[in-house]
């Protein structure tokens, strides 16, 4: 993918993540470690008891972060196979006797249309993340 076109998915999905984090994880991370530092203080309890409540402690983070990097590996996996495709047609230009300059214009605007189209699907992926996050949350 050309380096712009690089760039600026990554500074959009950046942004998002960073929201993310500050808006709803780092609320889980405070809980977690709350409850996990109240799980210490019980004197009565057993450390099979105590490692039992810090598991469950952690267990909402996790599924967080799990959902996180599900989310953002399908948006990577379409966004390329997307790009495969404009290789692809590059590649099938090329092979018909297309010269250089054309089949690099063919691979930019298409690359570019990749990278508009999963721009776009951004903030629905961040609204889905941050309603499954909020649940997690409850």
């Amino acid at each position: 993918m050309a380096e712009a076109h690089q760039t600026r998915v990554s500074n959009m999905v950046e942004e998002m993540v960073q929201s993310l984090e500050r808006d709803h994880i780092r609320k889980m991370q405070s809980r977690m470690f709350r409850c996990s530092a109240e799980c210490c203080d019980r004197p009565s309890d057993s450390i099979t008891q105590v490692h039992q409540c810090i598991d469950k402690c952690h267990t909402p983070m996790a599924q967080a972060q799990g959902l996180v990097t599900s989310e953002l590996e399908k948006f990577q996996d379409r966004l390329t196979r997307c790009t495969m495709h404009c290789n692809d047609k590059a590649k099938d230009l090329f092979d018909s006797g297309a010269k250089e300059p054309a089949v690099r214009s063919l691979m930019d605007r298409c690359v570019g249309s990749c990278v508009d189209d999963h721009v776009n699907l951004i903030p629905s992926m961040t609204r889905r993340l941050k309603d499954n996050l909020e649940s997690i949350m409850q």
